[in-house]
């Protein structure tokens, strides 16, 4: 009997150690799975001789009451362990995020999902970071994020440039926090981790080349390379960044619109074109070129006839809105929150853009033959399309019978039968948007609640870009607490003093209450 109880105990030390090897194999080598799958039977197999051999006093052991509740507690720990294991696995393939951030900075954008599924290569990305580095946890949460939308085409990988400098030197990579997107054709590298960076990033390496935007100038028109707050720098670095070339175009020098033009842009001109001009643009159009008018109120009154064949209507008038003062704005900055059924406004819902110092933009009733035209937008209900000039002068606007009540329309947006598509080419339809002011996309203008998002979702609808019309990633933005000298004492007197102190008090209570009792 002590024989057979001796051998019991070797064979449970010889189990506990070949499970122990088994368990090493698992992390240090997982390739040799053969080996770990016998040494596991091997050390199961001995723990089940050690149970038979000592089975007397097992069952002498659970016989007590302090063993069976030593059981009882076993069983609940391991139960606990596998309903926490089981929702891990759950979550694990059914995730769900609530984010809770003012502007959602840690949510993916749409346009960003968008991008993620409708992905046609497989983009493998490397972001080159130390284990330290406090913005690899950030990117790897952007990353996470952006594989579970794109159906097995978004993988990526977490590098140490000083563990790996091989791979780091192959793609040029010389800074903590660069991210590279790599194709089997194309690489792009992003110097940080940057949603609206990384969307850019993949735009760039998986599609061909690049659209080349012009830009109008010569009639007083916004300049793109100005920083100043009524330039379009903003703008064009923005479009830029959204992976088009962005031009400067003399119409009246070069006679004709340029043949890799992508979309033709008036921002705003003062002056009218000249019939030369605009013979070069209506070429285009006939070719099926895609022009974006932005034409503001008294200024650059030809181009009121030239959009009448295409169906645009131009007031003379200014569109003053008095609830914009509700939002911050002014009362010629018209809020607009009303967009019509179309693919450029289909994402916006709800979002709040401003028009300043607009005028009104319809479109006809009876259109020409081959054209297709509907309102894009419209101001508030409580606005009004002043045609007074002299009290616009004046500053002493009121609404008149005559005025145009609102909703009043602001943006308008044309498709036209190409007569003379490009050669090699099917037969295409040009595409022409209106707005009725160009200060919506000035640097003062741009990044004002949804105005980026409205330009540039314009923009893809021009190149027929279809897959990137969406709201575009939203700057993080840090809302900082300013404290009084009064709130900031009770910060600190509440939880550091007095609910410690009430604590305290309660313990105490309790303490004398049960010796006086008892």
């Amino acid at each position: 009997m002590a024989r057979m109880k001796q051998l019991g105990q070797w064979a449970a030390l010889v189990g506990l150690v070949l499970l122990v090897a088994a368990g090493g194999l698992t992390i240090g080598r997982p390739e040799w799975e053969k080996l770990r799958a016998a040494l596991a039977l091997a050390g199961a197999l001995c723990l089940l001789g050690a149970l038979y051999a000592g089975f007397g006093e097992v069952r002498a052991f659970f016989a007590r009451r302090s063993a069976r509740y030593g059981v009882n507690a076993l069983v609940m720990i391991l139960l606990l362990l596998g309903i926490i294991a089981l929702v891990e696995a759950v979550s694990y393939r059914h995730s769900y995020r609530l984010d809770l951030t003012e502007n959602r900075r840690h949510s993916l954008s749409p346009q960003t999902i968008k991008v993620l599924q409708n992905l046609k290569v497989t983009v493998e990305v490397t972001g080159f970071f130390r284990s330290d580095q406090p913005g690899k946890r950030v990117a790897e949460d952007l990353f996470k994020q952006c594989a579970s939308h794109a159906k097995g085409k978004f993988t990526w990988q977490i590098v140490d440039p000083d563990r790996n400098p091989g791979l780091a030197k192959r793609y040029g990579v010389e800074t903590y926090g660069t991210v590279v997107l790599d194709t089997k054709t194309k690489s792009e590298k992003v110097p940080d981790v940057d949603e609206e960076k990384l969307t850019n990033g993949l735009v760039k390496v998986t599609r061909e080349g690049k659209r080349v935007v012009y830009v109008m100038k010569g009639h007083g028109e916004h300049e793109i390379s100005s920083t100043e707050r009524p330039g379009f720098s903003e703008a064009k670095n923005a479009m830029e960044r959204a992976n088009y070339e962005v031009k400067d175009l003399v119409l009246v020098r070069e006679a004709k619109v340029p043949d890799d033009a992508a979309i033709l842009i008036l921002p705003g001109p003062k002056n009218d074109l000249l019939p030369a001009e605009l013979e070069a643009v209506d070429a285009y159009i006939a070719r099926g070129g895609k022009v974006f008018f932005m034409v503001n109120p008294y200024q650059a009154q030809g181009l009121k006839g030239y959009l009448a064949k295409y169906g645009i209507t131009l007031g003379d008038d200014l569109v003053i809105d008095r609830l914009s003062r509700a939002f911050g704005g002014d009362f010629v900055m018209p809020a607009v929150f009303q967009y019509e059924p179309h693919p450029i406004t289909k994402e916006f819902g709800s979002v709040l853009t401003f028009f300043p110092l607009t005028r009104s933009v319809d479109v006809q009733s009876r259109l020409p033959k081959g054209t297709n035209a509907q309102v894009l937008a419209r101001s508030g209900p409580g606005s009004w399309a002043e045609t007074t000039r002299s009290e616009v002068d004046s500053g002493s606007v009121k609404q008149d019978p005559t005025d145009r009540a609102g909703p009043v329309p602001v943006a308008a947006v044309a498709t036209v039968d190409a007569a003379k598509p490009a050669e090699g080419k099917e037969t295409v339809r040009a595409r022409i948007v209106v707005f009725g002011t160009s200060h919506l996309a000035a640097n003062q203008f741009l990044n004002v609640q949804g105005n980026r998002d409205l330009f540039l979702t314009t923009e893809s609808w021009h190149a027929e870009e279809e897959d990137l019309i969406a709201i575009r990633p939203k700057d993080s933005r840090q809302t900082p607490v300013f404290l009084t000298a009064t709130q900031g004492q009770l910060v600190f007197w509440i939880p550091v003093v007095a609910l410690p102190v009430a604590v305290i008090i309660c313990g105490a209570a309790m303490i004398l209450r049960r010796r006086y009792v008892n």
